[in-house]
């Protein structure tokens, strides 16, 4: 599991985790202090004492989960990395004044569709669809 989180990312200086008995197994402990990362434990019986995350969670439920049927772990972790392409490329954030993360990072502006020439663009197996100019 650690080495799913931090493969092709680089390596943070802290991780968040609750008090699940998962984050107390030796392998776990071994490669937080070889990786020299910090270990921040939540406070017991509180979930939300990590508001942000808590937030996600919840958005990956509504906007996601509750709409999508899928067959075994395999297959969810599909879709949740086609979600995760959608939510940090194409979905708009209100944090981010209505862009999309790729668009407040400077990456990629897309061009405004025009509303009588544009098409549709679908994502997450068309759960979601947006207007694109065509």
């Amino acid at each position: 599991m650690f080495n799913k989180i931090i493969i092709g990312n680089s390596v943070p200086q802290y991780l968040s985790s609750d008090n699940d008995p998962l984050f107390e197994y030796h392998r776990w402990q071994a490669n937080l202090r070889e990786s020299d990362i910090d270990q921040i434990k939540t406070v017991t019986g509180v979930p939300v004492s990590h508001p942000f995350i808590e937030r996600l969670i919840g958005t990956i439920r509504r906007e996601f989960l509750d709409h999508t049927l899928f067959w075994n772990s395999t297959d969810l972790e599909r879709k949740l990395g086609e979600f995760r392409q959608y939510h940090n490329n194409h979905r708009v954030h209100a944090s981010l004044n209505g862009n999309t993360p790729t668009e407040a990072s400077g990456h990629i502006m897309h061009r405004q569709a025009k509303l009588h020439d544009f098409k549709w663009h679908t994502y997450c197996r068309d759960l979601v669809q947006l207007p694109l100019a065509a």
